[in-house]
């Protein structure tokens, strides 16, 4: 039998749309017993739908809302998955140190086919080249507050879940 240890809540899961931080997000958080918070789930309960947010009152306010939800779930012992941009945030910032950061990467070529049909309000216009633009500008904001990156364009959930096991701990 394995040692297991206990593993430091939360562990934050960051990265553009499209990296794979729910499908993620879910297996690790059943992995390790605990929690999973979808922050932009969490909006869409409270709020509505995010595109309805962003049409109707704009991205300065949904970005108000989503720190709200973000410090708030940041405080949970969990699995946690952040929308996007909610790194763009300087509180949310100062609220990821000291905690497990796990930047999930992808390729343009992989997260193609996963954004298709999708209903995500910053991408409505300009596709593909809008969400590369968009993380050529985080880029550095998710590498700068990562404590481990994981590229998920070619790998397993599983596979993924059990890097980010094996860094910061094992099953509960």
């Amino acid at each position: 039998m394995s040692e297991t240890r206990d593993v430091a809540l939360p562990i934050v899961l960051i990265g553009p749309m499209g990296a794979g931080k729910s499908r993620v997000g879910l297996r690790l958080a059943s992995t390790l017993g605990v929690p999973f918070i979808d922050t932009d789930a969490r909006i869409a309960q409270r709020y509505g739908p995010i595109e309805q947010i962003f049409e109707q009152q704009g991205e300065e306010h949904f970005r108000v809302v989503e720190r709200e939800v973000v410090a708030k779930a940041l405080r949970e012992e969990a699995v946690i998955s952040l929308g996007g941009g909610a790194v763009l945030h300087p509180d949310t910032r100062d609220d990821l140190a000291g905690l497990q950061v796990v930047w999930l990467r992808v390729s343009p070529e992989a997260v193609e086919p996963r954004l298709a049909g999708g209903g995500r309000p910053l991408l409505a216009e300009g596709g593909l080249a809008r969400w590369t633009a968009i993380l050529e500008e985080r880029t550095p904001v998710y590498r700068a507050l990562a404590d481990l990156d994981i590229d998920t364009s070619r790998r397993s959930v599983a596979r993924i879940v059990e890097e980010i096991t094996e860094r910061f701990g094992g099953a509960r």
